[in-house]
């Protein structure tokens, strides 16, 4: 199905039929993306006594599983700025419009004399095609299909640098998405520099009216590579967690 949409008094034609999932399936095997030193998500059948809900077993007319899990750990996941503050925030309140016009970029992050990876604001600059985009999905290279299984834990995995963070909030962007564990560091004693930098959040004891409130960063994606660099309708869709942090699927939409 096709529709004309106008995007900030443009209109365009955009492709429904065709649509480019980019979350990562969550399954209780080893095939489960892990990060935060987490063991992989539980998928179990309820028991009561003998009775097991599983049809399979043969003593349930419904299979009934329980589920546990880590969004943050665990796949593909949204966040809101109550991931590193002191009062409460939920993504299913702070998320409230689920449509929005994106950059997909691609970019190989830097290595540094440490032996970190990071992206830098230079990075971004060099790509970066101002049109009013509220949200950006940031491809990494190398991308293999591996990144779907990835154990992160101990990897110090790449990260967004602070200033990039900030570079993508001067943007106007609102909407984060990247294919790494984290836009930080794996351990960099607890300063989340680039979360602090993208959702604007000073003190995380009293945060600052002017914070993003209405921010997010989706982690753990995965872009195909047939996907090109440009620009789509994204559509992120959550479930109804009042948490921090959902698990997500956020879907791209190719612009004719």
């Amino acid at each position: 199905m096709k529709a004309t949409l106008s995007i900030h008094d443009q209109n365009y034609t955009v492709d429904f039929s065709q649509p480019i999932d980019l979350s990562i399936p969550l399954t209780n095997t080893d095939d489960n993306p892990i990060a935060w030193y987490l063991d992989k998500p539980s998928i179990e059948p309820v028991r009561m006594g003998d009775w097991v809900g599983k049809v399979s077993e043969g003593q349930s007319s419904t299979n009934f599983n329980t589920i546990a899990f880590n969004p943050h750990g665990h796949g593909t996941h949204t966040e809101c700025l109550g991931h590193i503050t002191r009062d409460f925030y939920s993504i299913n309140d702070t998320l409230k419009t689920f449509v929005f016009y994106a950059q997909v970029l691609t970019i190989e992050p830097q290595r540094q004399a440490n032996g970190d990876a990071i992206i830098t604001v230079e990075q971004l600059r060099a790509l970066w095609i101002n049109q009013q985009q509220t949200a950006v999905i940031i491809r990494t290279l190398p991308n293999a299909t591996a990144k779907k299984h990835s154990k992160y834990s101990h990897t110090n995995p790449p990260y967004l640098d602070a200033a990039a963070a900030l570079f993508l909030r001067e943007q106007g962007i609102k909407h984060l998405l990247i294919d790494l564990p984290s836009v930080d560091k794996e351990k960099d004693e607890g300063k989340l520099l680039a979360h602090k930098a993208f959702w604007n959040v000073k003190d995380i004891n009293n945060v600052n009216e002017d914070a993003q409130f209405d921010a997010t960063i989706t982690e753990m994606i995965y872009v195909p590579d047939w996907v090109h660099d440009g620009f789509y309708l994204l559509n992120m869709q959550i479930a109804s967690f009042v948490n921090d942090a959902s698990p997500s699927k956020p879907i791209l939409y190719q612009i004719l």
